[in-house]
């Protein structure tokens, strides 16, 4: 007889605070942003982390994949880049008879866990490569279709102070990404914690705390929470909230935005809300969890119209106020 869903719960609580006390051995601060990336992993999503460099972008990446026991790679997004590059080749070779064959070469993009480093630095051509294998899962190369493994995690980087010979992810793309998360500067404490760390004999490291497979049962277990129809409902019209001109538009919405979010950031909602009310240990979603994740989830889906650009409004701004004015209980 299979174990209680109080049990799976627990144990899900269990692997996950594991999980992130290890990231957080090697990770000072960034508490919301690990929160981010795990609540993404789970969810079966993939992440964007924006920030200044040398704020701990790359190095949250590679310590997620040295706790777990998965397969990791990372590619440094560049000008010259190719889709070939992270994709994969079929490259001619000779079988043992000495007749000649193409053999597919799996690319960087074959991975559990990937790292797409500074991503607005690749072509337009490159980075649709990347986040049509994102969406569906699978890299077409000439005729044959070639599955990704499971779990299939990115989490892509960019930098927002050197904008010269990039090229910034269209909107249309950038909603493929369950979350954006913002990496900002560390405190002055959590600095002191870094040098403290950093400047001694041996960096600290952390190890392998949880499988593949245990990652795809969570992943499996969350899509199980259940979400009362209010809940739902209350997801639902915190993205309308987002619409101008729409029924539950808020005022800044109506003034400064050009075009809300999609339905994508109502599943992003729900999800990412089942992953947080299992990590508590619960197996039933509240409006809590998903007002938890409202900026991640919305921030960049949302476009500013030219008052919006002009006035420096940003949508975190927007996105707070559709939550402060959106009720959990729809007007009668």
């Amino acid at each position: 007889m299979g174990a209680s869903i109080e049990t799976r719960a627990a144990e899900f609580a269990r692997e996950f605070a594991t999980l992130r006390h290890a990231v957080a051995q090697v990770i000072v601060g960034h508490e919301e942003v690990l929160e981010g990336v795990l609540t993404g992993l789970y969810a079966a999503g993939h992440c964007l982390l924006e920030g200044a460099p040398g704020l701990g972008k790359t190095l949250l990446v590679r310590t997620l994949s040295d706790a777990l026991d998965v397969t990791f790679a990372r590619v440094q997004f560049t000008p010259d880049l190719m889709p070939a590059d992270i994709m994969g080749t079929n490259l001619l070779a000779e079988d043992e008879t000495g007749r000649r064959t193409f053999r597919f070469q799996p690319g960087p993009l074959f991975a559990n866990l990937v790292l797409a480093d500074e991503v607005n630095r690749a072509t337009p051509k490159t980075q649709s490569a990347l986040l049509e294998a994102m969406q569906e899962g699978t890299v077409t190369v000439g005729r044959t279709t070639h599955p990704l493994p499971a779990p299939f995690f990115v989490l892509a980087t960019q930098n927002p102070i050197e904008m010269e010979g990039t090229y910034p992810l269209p909107e249309a793309q950038l909603d493929r990404f369950l979350f954006k998360l913002l990496v900002r500067y560390s405190s002055r404490e959590e600095l002191n914690t870094i040098l403290e760390r950093t400047t001694e004999a041996a960096a600290p490291r952390t190890g392998k705390v949880l499988d593949g497979h245990r990652v795809l049962e969570g992943m499996a277990l969350a899509r199980q929470v259940v979400v009362a129809p209010h809940v739902r409902d209350y997801a639902a019209r915190l993205v309308l909230a987002t619409h101008p001109g729409g029924a539950f538009a808020v005022d800044l919405v109506n003034r400064f935005v050009r075009y809300g979010a999609s339905p994508r950031g109502a599943q992003a909602l729900i999800l990412a809300g089942k992953v947080r009310a299992l990590a508590s240990g619960r197996y039933n979603v509240s409006f809590d969890d998903v007002r938890a994740f409202a900026a991640p989830a919305l921030r960049h889906r949302l476009i500013l119209n030219f008052e919006g650009e002009a006035e420096g409004v940003t949508t975190d701004q927007i996105i707070a106020q559709a939550v402060e004015r959106t009720p959990v209980s729809p007007a009668r």
